[in-house]
């Protein structure tokens, strides 16, 4: 995996350890580091970057199902995550409210691919050369049936990215961003109940756009 140092020059994340000199027992939480790179540690986002990089790279690719793309929206959502640090409210974990920006740029990503209507198995983002070789002889597991496989999850991917909000939001931070009720409910300021009827409703929508006249 690439080294997830946001690149825009204005961040200023390098390498080394970040500086922090208040003392501290065991890690240091995230409000603490957010303060430090606030009050002018420009160093300190690193320890966030190596904390939630796996992670947000995991959301990204869940909705692009491109490692390299993943990579390179988990980038860009670290650099805006760093010139947004300030509207951060705290009241939250910090891996939610970054999970947040990386998958809104990811659906924004993936909006702009144009529309197929088939895949080849030798290109598909969903199946690898490697895995179509290793499946058995199977009439299920023949090439053709893998490729119609990748499309569905593809065809799934850019149902949930045509969702109105806020249903679009909660069904991705859920299922793509793998976050709580409870965490999206913070991330949005919306009463639990609400997130939960959203997610219902939004679930609904998109059984109708995947299988259109499917059972009610």
């Amino acid at each position: 995996m690439m080294a997830m140092t946001p690149t825009d020059p204005s961040v200023g994340v390098s390498s080394r350890r970040p500086p922090i000199d208040a003392p501290h027992q065991g890690p240091l939480d995230d409000a603490q580091i957010v303060r430090a790179v606030l009050d002018g540690d420009r160093d300190a986002f690193r320890i966030l970057v190596d904390r939630e990089s796996a992670a947000v790279v995991r959301s990204c690719y869940r909705v692009l199902a491109d490692m390299h793309e993943a990579e390179d929206v988990a980038q860009e959502a670290f650099v805006s995550a760093y010139r947004s640090l300030a509207s951060w409210r705290g009241d939250g974990p910090f891996g939610a409210w970054l999970t947040r920006i990386a998958v809104r740029l990811a659906l924004r990503q993936l909006g702009q691919r144009r529309a197929v209507t088939w895949l080849r198995t030798s290109t598909s983002d969903a199946v690898s050369a490697e895995t179509v070789a290793s499946l058995p002889a199977n009439p299920r597991h023949q090439p053709e049936h893998v490729a119609i496989l990748a499309e569905s999850a593809g065809a799934t991917r850019r149902a949930v990215a045509s969702l109105d909000e806020p249903y679009r939001e909660v069904v991705s931070l859920r299922f793509f961003g793998d976050r709580s009720l409870e965490e999206i409910a913070t991330l949005t300021g919306r009463p639990l109940g609400t997130v939960k009827t959203h997610l219902r409703r939004g679930l609904l929508r998109l059984r109708d756009i995947v299988e259109p006249g499917g059972p009610a």
